[in-house]
């Protein structure tokens, strides 16, 4: 099934994902599978793909999907035990991948990274920054770049770029478009997390059910995103478990 049958079918998906703390591919050990950073830059030199790859996996129960809106839009008072309670201590640090060559310094800090007339599926990617014990860290920096809905990456500007600061429970919340393929690449979306102080965790998160993935050197399952529904776009919770 082609993404814009599957599209038009559901018109709706949603990712959640916890990384480190039991998340989609239910290691709680991650293993960081990455490539080297010359390995990266030779398969994205490629010129961008015309298109997305095929369908995301299918999206789960409408019951789940509920408590997944729910949850991704709401910031309530509960909000850090919730982060809590999806970790469990001494939770495995989230695997860094690496950076990729077409990181960009500067970028500004904005919650939507979506502009007017922008192609693709919305996507809003939401939720905690935490430490291996499992406790929210506040005033982390979120920082993610990636390719529009063609697989293009803009170099010149800040399309598609952005950062935003966790809040006072460790949440945070970029709007944002699915990516397309970049040729050699699946989909992905590069991210960068930095703790007040602390060291930059740099990696990547990818989508379940795209044929691109085991092709892909840099993929691992570890960073796989969990699909529902919501809304006409998707939204996705990751959580992300820094070391000390």
């Amino acid at each position: 099934m082609t993404r814009s049958r599957w599209l038009a079918a559901t018109l709706v998906v949603s990712l959640v994902v916890v990384a480190g703390c039991g998340g989609a591919s239910g290691s709680s050990a991650p293993a960081a599978a990455s490539a080297s950073p010359a390995a990266a830059s030779a398969s994205q030199s490629a010129a961008p793909s015309a298109s997305p790859s095929a369908a995301i996996s299918a999206a789960p129960s409408a019951s789940d999907a509920s408590s997944a809106a729910s949850d991704a839009s709401s910031a309530g008072s509960d909000s850090s035990s919730s982060a809590v309670a999806a970790c469990s201590a001494p939770a495995s640090p989230t695997p860094s991948q690496t950076e990729g060559p077409y990181f960009t310094a500067g970028s500004p800090e904005k919650s939507s990274l979506v502009e007017p007339g922008m192609d693709g599926t919305p996507l809003t990617l939401t939720g905690f920054v935490v430490t291996t014990e499992c406790t929210p860290i506040v005033g982390a920096k979120v920082d993610v770049w990636q390719a529009d809905a063609s697989g293009t990456y803009d170099n010149a500007g800040y399309r598609l770029r952005g950062y935003v600061v966790t809040d006072a429970t460790g949440r945070y919340t970029i709007e944002t478009i699915v990516p397309g393929e970049y040729p050699g690449r699946t989909e992905h979306i590069h991210v960068k997390v930095t703790p007040s102080g602390g060291a930059t965790l740099t990696t990547q998160l990818y989508f379940p059910g795209v044929s691109a993935n085991d092709a892909d050197g840099i993929y691992s399952p570890d960073m796989l995103l969990d699909v529902m529904p919501q809304g006409d776009g998707f939204v996705g919770t990751f959580t992300f478990v820094l070391a000390a």
